[in-house]
């Protein structure tokens, strides 16, 4: 096999493609064997028509079968052997094919070349957690406004399910502790994307965005149908949820791309769990300064 691959712009490249001798030979053995057993020749019992009559009724047909299991089989081929890690099928052209030779030239999208900056060591704030008196009061107090009622006692935490009003406010302290855990661990994501795309400039394919728009727009849309806007009303702000998700579509995918490299890199699989694997990966590796 030959190949030759242009690059054409950031993401897009051509490859020609050429194979030549007993591969496409072969196939197109293959493809007669096939014929022979399941053609239906005049004067000919099914399988016994000789070579030159089916080449004469079948010859236009095999070539199309040829074509049509070789080129998908040689183009993976190609692929593997140049490394490129495609993201969209691609634009198959002048295909040449005769009964020793295929070639034909491959356009395709490539995931882009990410420079990655240095990854380990990445300065993380971490604060530690605290819950005030005064906002466990001001969760007591949206609890009694919530029930309308005029005091917080014990028979009022056991009509909500708890033995005392120690026990409830206990609750109530754990019920902040955790909002205000998840809202860090939140935050320290965010510092470690933060850090990975500052600066991160880099041609995003179109293709890669759109996916993810259309994924974000189909969840919008069913987000409000579940508020009880009619599809009318919905479909009618479609071109305004579009442009409005846009740059979300475009940072999401950046940001996958980022991480997709480091997981190259540090030959994490690339699963449905990459993602969190790369951030317990960062997680690990940075510097943590606990305030």
């Amino acid at each position: 096999m030959k190949t030759e691959v242009k690059k054409l712009d950031h993401t897009k490249r051509e490859i020609n493609i050429a194979v030549e001798g007993d591969i496409v030979r072969n196939k197109f053995e293959e493809v007669f064997k096939k014929i022979a057993k399941e053609a239906k020749v005049p004067g000919f019992r099914p399988g016994n028509a000789p070579r030159d009559i089916l080449e004469k009724h079948y010859g236009s047909y095999a070539h199309q079968e040829v074509m049509k299991e070789l080129v998908p089989d040689i183009y993976n081929q190609a692929i593997d052997k140049e490394g490129l890690d495609v993201i969209e099928l691609p634009n198959i052209s002048d295909v040449k094919l005769d009964r020793n030779n295929l070639s034909f030239k491959a356009e395709v999208e490539v995931t882009p070349e990410v420079q990655l900056k240095n990854y380990k060591g990445i300065k993380l704030d971490y604060k530690k957690i605290e819950v005030a008196e005064d906002e466990i009061k001001r969760s007591l107090d949206a609890v009694k406004e919530s029930r309308k009622i005029d005091s917080l006692d014990d028979n009022f935490a056991r009509g909500s399910g708890y033995p005392s009003l120690d026990v409830l406010t206990e609750a109530l302290a754990k019920q902040i502790y955790i909002q205000k855990d998840n809202q860090q661990r939140q935050n320290i994501e965010n510092q470690i994307i933060a850090y990975l795309t500052k600066d991160a400039d880099f041609k995003i394919p179109q293709s890669l965005i759109k996916r993810q728009l259309e994924d974000l727009l189909r969840q919008a849309k069913l987000d409000l149908a579940l508020k009880g806007m009619s599809r009318e009303d919905i479909e009618g702000r479609a071109q305004e949820l579009t442009k409005g998700l846009e740059p979300q579509a475009e940072k999401q995918v950046r940001i996958y791309l980022i991480l997709s490299a480091i997981a190259k890199k540090e030959k994490i699989p690339t699963d449905e769990q990459m993602t969190r694997k790369v951030m317990e990966f960062l997680l690990r590796e940075a510097k943590w300064n606990n305030g």
